[in-house]
């Protein structure tokens, strides 16, 4: 991929929590002047999308609305298709989008085995098409600060990393994510996050130590030659209403950064004594993760932050902190 595309017409099927977020981030993408259009979308409900979804970029009047997922990707104004679909379908329709001549944005997790992730990522090097997974913590604002800081050294070394993902059980499809042989559990849907960020930070493991359930886990990851101390815990609360956390702790050899989402400011530096806010951008990493894919299409670049291969690797890790979990 050399050549220059046009606008990406874009197609998103599944329009549940995670497809309407997609179509939001589309929508602030084109106003912000990204050359995209939504063209069409997928769902058992779309035929009965109304007015009001004109909120989330998806106006039943200008964007054809199909059923069949196939339909949607035999429509050749279709250049990019967001996958936001139940976890177990997400190959399947990646795979098949592909040979439509699709690029692909598969939501995570790609799939619960790494088995079935490398076969999307084996079908995705054979062809042309760009096909991204959608771990956005390597886009959020505070993370790609803290990413950025870590490898320039900025305050040394990292010591100590602790990071926390807490929430209550997602409501919008309870029956889908409370059958974790579907949906893998909070492991996979929501620990997912900070597995793939460690990685990215410091490369793969020696090896983990996990304890906990397949839907709360705590993990140490065991790093002999890097920082001393890197734990992730990540679950769902049997707490309706429990308010979502997302934090990290971070210390360098002179300096320690702090992020909490539900705090304002979100990002914190204690840095030669002193206590500091950091500012960030106020887009989210739905946003960038959305942008950064639709500059690539449009470039004509294959230079993507997260791979398939990032994608498989996190897959096998998170297997690795299952069996350390049942053993």
């Amino acid at each position: 991929m050399t050549e220059k595309s046009a606008t990406v017409g874009v197609g998103v099927i599944g329009l549940g929590f995670m497809g309407r977020t997609h179509l939001q981030a589309y929508g602030a993408a084109r106003a912000a002047g990204y050359d995209c259009n939504l063209v069409a979308v997928c769902d058992e409900q779309a035929a009965r999308l109304g007015d009001d979804d004109t909120q989330s970029g998806c106006d039943p009047r200008s964007v054809r609305t199909y059923i069949d997922a196939d339909r949607l990707l035999a429509d050749d104004d279709v250049t990019l298709v967001s996958i936001c679909t139940p976890t177990d379908t997400h190959v399947d329709l990646a795979v098949r989008a592909l040979r439509a001549g699709k690029h692909v944005l598969v939501e995570k997790p790609v799939a619960i085995r790494s088995a079935d992730v490398q076969r999307l990522a084996d079908e995705a090097a054979s062809g042309q098409m760009l096909c991204t997974p959608a771990m956005c913590m390597r886009f959020w604002p505070g993370w790609t600060w803290l990413k950025e800081r870590i490898d320039q050294g900025t305050y040394g070394k990292v010591q100590r990393a602790v990071f926390q993902r807490l929430g209550a059980m997602p409501d919008w499809s309870p029956a889908f994510y409370a059958d974790t042989t579907r949906s893998g559990g909070a492991l996979m849907d929501l620990h997912i996050h900070d597995a793939d960020f460690v990685r990215w930070c410091f490369g793969d493991p020696a090896g983990v130590t996990s304890t906990g359930s397949i839907n709360h886990v705590t993990t140490i990851y065991h790093y002999p030659a890097g920082p001393s101390h890197v734990v992730a815990e990540g679950g769902w609360l049997q707490t309706p209403g429990f308010e979502f956390r997302m934090r990290y702790t971070v210390t360098f050899d002179t300096a320690t950064a702090e992020f909490d989402l539900l705090r304002d400011p979100q990002l914190l530096i204690t840095h030669e004594g002193r206590t500091s806010p950091v500012s960030l951008d106020p887009l989210t990493g739905y946003d960038h993760q959305i942008r950064h894919l639709l500059a690539a299409i449009t470039d004509g670049g294959r230079d993507l932050r997260v791979t398939l291969s990032d994608a498989v690797a996190v897959t096998l890790l998170l297997e690795d902190e299952r069996r350390s979990v049942e053993q």
